[in-house]
């Protein structure tokens, strides 16, 4: 056990709020540690029951479909998973009675320490950065594995009996606001963009959350930024250590992407031939080049030409990852796109900016706060029809309707995919980039995108 997770044991009982995979795997870490732990979740799904079950064979306290509020006001601290909302009762009991609450991700890091990482959020492409500097750090030859938001708790990683060379951390807003120590050895914001403005109070507020990555920032620490965007460049003007900027146009920047000669350019020298990246759309250009960076300065050793040549191998092996503006298939001449993960305005805005070809939108969903004419000039550039469904149909209907052709539907996701196919022409593409949440029809955005894949394609056919 480290002395960091001492500290916590010590403390007394250690309440861990939500049983998805972040929860449970914390429990674990803590129960591990010596610490008392007592697990709970509202939610009593069959999943949530199973996983208390678990836990309590393990010997770990565990309730679902139910808080003791009483037990988790008199605990030692608070450990909560990302999709808790603030304003649930288990942390507002918690911050009542003045115990201290954090993330797995915390606890995790208190867990691993000395262990390298990089850290990245941003409103937008922060999934496929954490993938892809994961995979060029493998291609580089070090043993890595990536965690967090993008799927595997950190305290999977914590629990491992292999301690990896390399950490690669995906962050969410959510999971920030409650990690007080972390100081990633390269820090990475992609971009900033309006979003989940249903769980914060103002733009600021998740903002504020997105740039605490660089909270514990020294005169050493390296943070790569995108330097196209202005607001990402006011945020973190006044924080310490070495910038490293990208960008799609700044010929002045550390990486970034030369127009005229359709090459990535990495530390003033060209590395790649944009048609030799494996991605569709110009922010998956922004991707690679934060990547590279991220990389070239996690790992100085690795600053020669056999790093350059593994570090171009790697970005031309690397795939979209799976409902992130992922081609999945054509049919009769129609291209299907899966673009689930785009359930903010911004998100989707850049998904429609990708099509070379005349799409018919899937646009839906829950509302999430936006107004739908943020995107409309994406829209009057790529798409030929907007078919809008859900809960959002009719707001969607009602932003978008007066300016381009828009069709709304209820809540059947398979008349909108008859729909959209009977729509689409040879040459044409059907992008689904919902712009909202999923909750209102599915599990989750991996849900609505398997059910569109389903729905879309005859079996057998795939890219």
């Amino acid at each position: 056990m480290t002395d960091a997770l001492r500290a916590l044991s010590v403390r007394g009982e250690i309440a861990v709020i939500g049983l998805g995979a972040s929860g449970t795997a914390a429990a674990r870490l803590l129960a591990r540690a010596g610490a008392r732990v007592y697990a709970s979740d509202a939610g009593a799904s069959a999943a949530v029951v199973e996983a208390a079950a678990r836990l309590r064979t393990e010997g770990i306290a565990a309730d679902a479909g139910r808080h003791d509020l009483k037990r988790i006001g008199a605990a030692g601290c608070v450990v909560v998973s990302p999709g808790v909302p603030p304003t649930a009762p288990p942390l507002a009991t918690a911050r009542a009675n003045g115990v201290q609450v954090m993330s797995e991700i915390e606890v995790a890091l208190r867990a691993l320490p000395g262990v390298p990482y990089i850290g990245i959020t941003g409103t937008n492409g922060k999934t496929t950065v954490t993938a892809m500097i994961a995979h060029l750090l493998r291609a580089l030859g070090h043993r890595t594995c990536e965690a967090g938001n993008i799927g595997t708790p950190l305290s999977e990683v914590a629990l491992g009996g292999t301690r990896p060379a390399w950490v690669v951390i995906e962050l969410s807003s959510f999971q920030l606001h409650d990690t007080p120590s972390v100081a990633p050895t390269v820090a990475v914001l992609t971009n900033l963009a309006p979003d989940h403005l249903d769980r914060y109070g103002s733009l600021e507020e998740y903002y504020g959350d997105k740039v605490q990555l660089f909270r514990n920032a020294t005169a050493t620490s390296v943070r790569v930024v995108n330097a196209d965007e202005a607001e990402v460049m006011r945020l973190t003007s006044a924080v310490p250590g070495i910038v490293q900027r990208f960008s799609l146009r700044d010929a002045g920047a550390d990486a970034w992407y030369d127009v005229a000669q359709q090459q990535l350019v990495l530390a003033g020298a060209p590395l790649l031939e944009r048609a030799l990246l494996p991605l569709l759309g110009a922010h998956n250009v922004a991707n690679a080049l934060a990547a590279l960076l991220a990389v070239w300065n996690a790992c100085p050793g690795d600053q020669s030409s056999s790093g350059r040549a593994k570090l171009a191998a790697g970005l031309m092996s690397f795939h979209a990852i799976a409902h992130r503006l992922e081609p999945i298939g054509e049919v009769d001449g129609v291209l299907w796109v899966n673009d689930s993960k785009a359930t903010n305005i911004g998100a989707a805005r850049v998904a429609l900016d990708a099509m070379t070809r005349p799409t018919v939108l899937l646009l839906g969903g829950r509302h999430k706060g936006e107004r739908y004419t943020m995107m409309l000039d994406a829209v009057q550039a790529h798409a030929k029809v907007v078919l809008a469904y859900g809960e959002a149909a009719a707001l969607i209907e009602a932003d978008l309707g007066p300016h381009v052709p828009v069709e709304r539907f209820g809540s059947s996701i398979e008349e909108v995919i008859s729909r959209a196919r009977a729509l689409a022409a040879p040459g044409d593409a059907v992008l689904l980039a919902p712009a909202c949440s999923s909750y209102d029809m599915f599990h989750n955005y991996e849900d609505r995108g398997a059910t569109f894949r389903r729905l879309a394609l005859p079996p057998r056919v795939a890219l």
